[in-house]
């Protein structure tokens, strides 16, 4: 009788890079993976203004899943599920690139929708903070898409998303060549468009514990005074919307290379910085929180708890779809 597999991982293949995360379903926990391999994409620089990603991203989204394929076989990895997120997804030859990565590799990405991705974001919410924490409103300011999930129990009973990412905005107004004046009426008109798709009937906002949990809440919330990354995960972060109002006008008058000098805003993060605050901000106002604490799990998390959670799969080692 073969042994029943003890190993899941999730490949997460994003815009600036493809992480591999493995648990196991025994001896470890989502704090201790048995598997953290990590290769830099930067498809931010791959993908022209027709929106297509370039012959050359599509390689490096190929070698990545090669490696983490690789690992995956040293582990003894039963099931890992490969997902890409709003920068593949949304790529006007998205085709291509998992018919790439699929003749190269074995592996075919999937996709997950935005109210996919809110969901297994509230998920990871509730997992890290637990019952204790009553009602939910979990917010994510991905690159090409902002979420919103709300719940009191282990499900939300209503998600959302909307195109209004960081990257999406960002080249939106480098499109549109967005002046100061206009920059300013921003926020206002993203809560309106926030407000004017939310489905009615969500629980009243002033009872939910508002939880931000994206790389774009962290930066902003280390930029407005939080503590860095380096001293834990345990470390209590919050962003109010005070401080980041007092932020957004700064941002807007530096360039990308001097936004990356202000602490918690990475060089890679830099050009697309001013749109995640703004985004961030209309997220808050739109669902009536002031403060947010920052929650250090996402759609990754979400997704490796979903697994944790199914039957064990007799599979061989290797990357696999799981629905």
């Amino acid at each position: 009788m073969s042994e029943e597999p003890r190993r899941v991982g999730v490949l997460d293949v994003g815009c600036f890079s493809a992480h591999l995360v493995v648990v196991d379903r025994h001896q470890g926990s989502l704090l201790h993976p048995v598997v953290s391999h990590k290769v830099r994409l930067r498809l931010d620089q791959a993908v022209d203004s027709d929106g297509r990603i370039s012959a050359a991203g599509m390689e490096r989204v190929a070698a990545a899943v090669e490696q983490a394929q690789q690992a995956v076989r040293r582990a003894g990895v039963a099931t890992v599920v490969p997902f890409a997120t709003s920068v593949i997804r949304d790529a006007a030859n998205a085709g291509e690139v998992v018919d790439l990565v699929a003749a190269r590799t074995g592996v075919e990405l999937r996709t997950l929708s935005g109210l996919q991705e809110a969901r297994l974001s509230y998920l990871a919410a509730r997992n890290w903070y637990g019952w204790s924490a009553g009602p939910l409103t979990v917010l994510d300011v991905g690159g090409g898409t902002v979420e919103m999930a709300v719940g009191e129990g282990t499900e939300p009973v209503a998600a959302h998303s909307l195109p209004l990412g960081a990257r999406t905005l960002t080249r939106q107004w480098e499109s549109e060549k967005l002046t100061g004046k206009r920059l300013r009426r921003t926020t206002a008109d993203l809560v309106q468009m926030i407000n004017a798709d939310l489905p009615a009937g969500l629980p009243d906002g002033a009872r939910c514990r508002a939880v931000g949990c994206s790389k774009v809440f962290q930066q902003l919330a280390r930029m407005t005074g939080a503590r860095p990354q380096r001293d834990g995960l345990f470390v209590a972060r919050q962003l109010r919307a005070a401080d980041l109002e007092k932020w957004i006008p700064r941002l807007a008058k530096l360039p990308a290379a001097e936004r990356a000098r202000i602490p918690g805003i990475s060089e890679h993060r830099a050009h697309q910085s001013l749109a995640g605050a703004i985004a961030a901000r209309a997220l808050m106002e739109a669902t009536g929180h002031d403060v947010v604490d920052i929650c250090p799990w996402s759609t990754r998390e979400g997704l490796l708890t979903t697994l944790l959670e199914q039957p064990p799969q007799h599979a061989g080692a290797g990357l696999v779809a799981v629905a």
